[in-house]
């Protein structure tokens, strides 16, 4: 055992997020480990994992073979509870969004760190729930927004933050996958979800962190028919609406706009753009058009993609002979382990706390600084079960005090939701 600093990592499902992002973060500090001047050089390593049947830890870890720890496995019903009763400091958990509650909830009351995959829960209600058990146990609670670390959308925020971009009017983002996402990867969790909660949420935290303000209102629609029935609960696509008032009285708007059904040949994996107007000026972003294209006959674009997104996520042999992946979807899991790193190594034991709340303001991340971007997932959730059973176009408002209130057109009296 090494006499360096420890930090045990849990894992609580293991698909493609997990194979993209954590694994090569994982494998990566297995070889490296972590250091900074701070706290010093600290040993990490994934020591256990949770997962429905237990094939895909089984896989992975005869692959991976020296490239990670060899961790404990574990499956069925009881695996979260089996993966808490070992020595973990902190779980990740990156099951279907529809499933974060429950994995989150067992985490914090076991007194152990969570990062959770975005959305981190779907009401109000569970959202409360974790930050309070987070509070309790005096443990760190974060969210994965990877865009926020993307370099265009950091350079967006320098300039908004230094007042270069004054006053954002409206914005239009749009995020449009491959139907082999709906079709296959995601296909045993998909029923009943919809593509808005799980990547429009990645725009309304950009929107949310970048300008500020206060979420007034939401409005949703969508498509359905194509990869499920278009009677049913399963939507093909979505449109999202967000109002914002900010201190001086006057309201932006924003549009997201979703899809998870878009041809499997298209070039790229996904299409994303942005545009935001501002007083003074106007942002327009790409997430193709700012790379590179690359067609090789046989292969582009199904075994891989004409347009490739290197700074998410990249395998790369650098120039001095060493394979390394990188980009902002796995940096944004490492800081979340040297947030760790910092709060547990960085100091002596009587200043914890103070380091506790310094890592709690930081809003990009912490859950508690997330009421408003569940406060939309969850009015988009209301939205689109109301309009599949048959009541479409409704409005969910947010009071000063938080709270959401439901109005759908035709009915008189508008309907609590939360707060």
């Amino acid at each position: 055992m090494s006499s360096r600093p420890q930090l045990r990592a849990g894992m609580v499902g293991m698909g493609m997020i997990f194979d993209e992002t954590y694994r090569p973060c994982f494998e990566r500090l297995h070889r490296d480990g972590l250091f900074e001047r701070g706290f010093g050089d600290v040993d990490v390593t994934l020591a256990a994992v949770a997962t429905r049947t237990g094939r895909r830890a089984d896989a992975y870890k005869q692959r991976a073979g020296d490239l990670i720890h060899a961790f404990d496995s574990f499956s069925g019903e009881n695996a979260v509870d089996e993966l808490l009763k070992t020595d973990v400091n902190f779980v990740c958990v990156a099951t279907p969004d529809d499933r974060h509650y429950e994995a989150c909830k067992k985490v914090l009351e076991a007194g152990k760190h969570l990062l959770v995959e975005k959305p981190s829960v779907l009401s109000l209600d569970e959202w409360d729930e974790l930050v309070r058990l987070a509070r309790k146990q005096n443990v760190l609670a974060k969210v994965v927004y990877h865009k926020l670390l993307d370099p265009d959308h950091k350079k967006l925020r320098t300039l908004v933050a230094d007042g270069i971009l004054q006053h954002v009017n409206n914005g239009y983002c749009s995020l449009l996958e491959p139907k082999q996402i709906s079709g296959s990867q995601f296909s045993e969790w998909i029923t009943g979800r919809n593509p808005g909660t799980y990547v429009a949420v990645h725009y309304i935290k950009l929107i949310d962190f970048t300008f500020g303000g206060r979420l007034k209102a939401v409005q949703a629609s969508g498509q359905r028919g194509i990869i499920a029935p278009a009677d049913g609960p399963t939507w093909d696509s979505t449109q999202l609406k967000m109002i914002y008032e900010y201190e001086d009285g006057r309201e932006a708007a924003f549009d997201i706009h979703t899809s998870w059904v878009m041809p499997d040949n298209f070039p790229g994996y996904v299409e994303q753009e942005v545009q935001f107007r501002f007083d003074n000026g106007i942002w327009n972003g790409h997430s193709r058009k700012r790379g590179v294209e690359c067609t090789v006959e046989g292969k582009t674009p199904f075994d891989f993609k004409i347009s490739m997104n290197n700074h998410y996520n990249g395998t790369f042999l650098e120039p001095w002979g060493v394979r390394s992946q990188r980009g902002y979807g796995i940096e944004v899991i490492e800081q979340f382990i040297r947030e760790i790193a910092h709060l547990e190594f960085g100091g002596p034991v009587e200043s914890r706390n103070d380091r506790m709340e310094t890592l709690r303001g930081l809003a990009y991340n912490d859950l508690a600084a997330d009421r408003q971007v569940v406060a939309a997932v969850h009015a988009m959730e209301v939205i689109l079960k109301e309009a599949a059973n048959g009541r479409p176009n409704g409005t969910v408002t947010i009071d000063t005090d938080g709270k959401l209130t439901l109005h759908v057109p035709g009915v008189a009296e508008p309907v609590p939701v939360a707060g």
